[in-house]
């Protein structure tokens, strides 16, 4: 990160207050107060570099999300604070990142389903279980995550490994919900026939809730 992207120092800011402002306020904020944008990165950095490296790898992970960051930093006077929220806006910007390597993914996922040998394996799972669990699928879920289009393996994994509602995946990838459900059924389809119950991923079938608990 440059150094107006730093991590702010105590009482920074016209206030001085450590205020805990909401997500698009701060992006509002960061407007007078650039600094103030490095809240956003100690909120959100951790968990998206998490999901790229699952993705890509944990090198991919830190150029990937570094530059995550800066772009949004750079954009942030357009941001609609009437989006679901800042975080489907930073995965967006990230998702856009990962496209640029999408032959790299497909090329490691197509290594893993031919050989066994996963060069991001380490990083899908944290517990031995699932790691025996992972192993007894991970060949046909790669080669079944390797057939999927772009768009669908986007969808997969913001709904698996991101935990995103579908409103949340359609403000991230600038696409409607109902083409969200489509790609989701699509994925899950393939998913379920190449891995059962092995899947790493768990059981991705069940519909997110909202807070109101009505299906989304």
């Amino acid at each position: 990160m440059t150094e107006s992207l730093g991590r702010p120092s105590p009482g920074a800011g016209a206030s001085g207050v450590g205020t805990d402002p909401g997500d698009a306020a701060l992006v509002a904020a960061s407007l007078g107060e650039p600094e103030r944008f490095a809240e956003l990165f100690d909120r959100y950095a951790p968990a998206i570099h998490r999901y790229v490296a699952r993705r890509l790898g944990r090198d991919a992970a830190d150029d990937v999300t570094a530059e995550t960051f800066l772009t949004a930093f750079r954009i942030r006077a357009g941001y609609d604070s009437g989006r679901a929220g800042v975080r489907p806006w930073l995965y967006g910007i990230a998702a856009k990142l990962i496209s640029r390597h999408r032959r790299e993914e497909v090329r490691a996922l197509k290594l893993l389903a031919r050989t066994g040998h996963d060069p991001v394996a380490a990083s899908w799972t944290d517990s031995a279980d699932d790691r025996v669990a992972a192993q007894a699928a991970s060949r046909p879920l790669a080669r079944a995550l390797a057939g999927l289009s772009e768009g669908d393996r986007d969808v997969l994994l913001l709904f698996a490994w991101a935990d995103f509602t579908y409103q949340e995946i359609a403000e991230a990838l600038g696409i409607p919900v109902g083409t969200v459900r489509s790609r989701l059924n699509r994925a899950r389809r393939k998913l379920r026939t190449a891995a059962g119950a092995y899947s790493p991923f768990g059981d991705p079938l069940e519909p997110r809730l909202t807070g109101k608990g009505e299906a989304v």
